[in-house]
């Protein structure tokens, strides 16, 4: 169950990040940047997921290593990464709609 907690809050984080791109490209950035937020907010649920295996391996408490949560770390890898490089495509759309003036999202 817990890897399967990490691939669902890891796999809405990278589709709200690509939805978020999407509007971005049609010219609301202002939407753009509120589902960024909703998928930064499901990163942070999947890293409590993760702290919460890290702190019970820590304990002493040993998850028996499978694939399925390899797969689980691989998907929120690979979503941290997309959010980063998508909040990087939107703010460069954003230059561009405004004539080269830099945009600093909040």
């Amino acid at each position: 169950m817990i890897a399967f907690g990490l691939v669902a809050q890891a796999g809405d984080a990278r589709s709200k990040a690509y939805e978020a791109l999407f509007t971005a490209k049609q010219g609301d950035f202002e939407q753009a940047h509120e589902l960024m937020r909703q998928a930064e907010e499901s990163i942070l649920e999947a890293h409590q997921i993760q702290t919460s295996l890290l702190s019970k391996e820590a304990s002493g408490c040993h998850q028996e290593l499978s694939i399925l949560l390899v797969h689980a770390q691989d998907h929120l890898m690979t979503a941290i990464l997309a959010k980063e490089l998508i909040a990087e495509l939107i703010e460069l759309h954003q230059t561009i709609k405004n004539n080269g003036q830099r945009h600093v999202a909040i």
